[in-house]
């Protein structure tokens, strides 16, 4: 619909907060949404299948010329179900790019991100293997990053599975996943091991005990509130672990120099906003090669929501393009 017919449906005037306007179609999504139950007023399991009901409405079609393979990969207790995407026109000299979804460590599974590790793929002319991690309250901090560096290891060593060069292999994700993204850079650091080929960060959790205006200001933002945010640590983070953990919260590591090339993209109607900001702003102080963007217009999630918003949808090729760029990048 015309913007000015989803703003007329929608309350009628523009939601203007912190400076920023948020889109019509997520301004429309979010005035739906009011007549669905709270997430926090849900069990994780009825939370699970409450979201996925939702996403499959707004969620982007996968992209035409995409090879997608149902396969298992190696976590850190067993195998874990994943999905390797492949374009026909993937670059022998791309890195497979290992991609964790969001979901707060609860809710989401591998067709959270379908469509958007599609277009990753095609647009980054790369391998992606989106891997479903482990989830809490059954399996609390820090089965899924455990998880996610564990699959990130198997596909480093199985990265010619993938038509990537042997031990060639990056690492990336939204939300949650993206705080795993940054948190498995920094083990592999403190490990001595090699960085992978790059970082994509995406509106990225990497402060369990943040308190920046982002996080008032946008308190009682859709999709993802203060509220909410409180729920995903409430069943995510266990009775006697550190918020300050850098596991947990890696913007809050002592030391970033030495980490892999970032690609940090956040969202302007997101209490994670100022997390993702400052973490690329540090990254960028000790001269690491980092690419920042924010899209202040759109919320928390818009990767999974291309197809419900043009903005959301311009936005992902966006990234689709800087990943690329970041991956050619890495040859001159």
């Amino acid at each position: 619909m015309p913007r000015p017919v989803l703003r007329l449906i929608s309350g009628g005037a523009a939601v203007y907060q912190g400076g920023r306007t948020l889109d019509p179609s997520f301004q429309f999504l979010a005035h739906q949404a009011r007549n669905r139950p709270s997430l926090t007023t849900l069990t994780p399991q009825e939370a699970r299948a409450a979201v996925a009901e939702a996403l499959a409405a707004v969620a982007p079609p996968r992209e035409a010329d995409v090879a997608v393979e149902a396969l298992s990969a190696q976590g850190a207790q067993g195998p874990l179900e994943a999905r390797a995407y492949r374009p026909t026109d993937q670059d022998p000299a791309a890195p497979v790019l290992v991609y964790a979804h969001m979901g707060g460590g609860v809710i989401g599974d591998l067709d959270t991100c379908d469509g958007f590790c599609s277009l990753l793929a095609k647009l980054g002319r790369c391998a992606v293997l989106s891997v479903d991690y482990r989830l809490a309250p059954e399996h609390r901090f820090p089965a899924g990053l455990e998880d996610v560096l564990a699959a990130f290891r198997w596909a480093r060593d199985n990265a010619d599975r993938f038509g990537a060069p042997v031990g060639a292999a990056a690492i990336g994700g939204d939300s949650i996943g993206g705080g795993f993204a940054a948190a498995v850079c920094q083990t592999l650091k403190r490990e001595g091991a090699l960085q992978p080929a790059l970082q994509l960060l995406i509106y990225p959790a990497v402060d369990a005990a943040s308190e920046t205006p982002s996080m008032t200001i946008y308190a009682d933002a859709f999709p993802l509130s203060r509220q909410l945010i409180e729920w995903f640590v409430g069943h995510y983070v266990g009775p006697g672990d550190d918020p300050a953990d850098p596991r947990l919260s890696p913007l809050r590591a002592p030391h970033l120099s030495g980490l892999a090339p970032a690609l940090i993209v956040t969202a302007g109607f997101d209490p994670l906003a100022d997390q993702g900001e400052a973490y690329a702003r540090r990254l960028l102080a000790t001269g690491a090669p980092t690419i920042y963007r924010r899209h202040d217009s759109l919320a928390h999630g818009f990767t999974a929501y291309g197809g419900a918003s043009p903005a959301a949808d311009a936005a992902c090729r966006q990234i689709g393009g800087l990943l690329r760029e970041m991956i050619e990048g890495r040859r001159s």
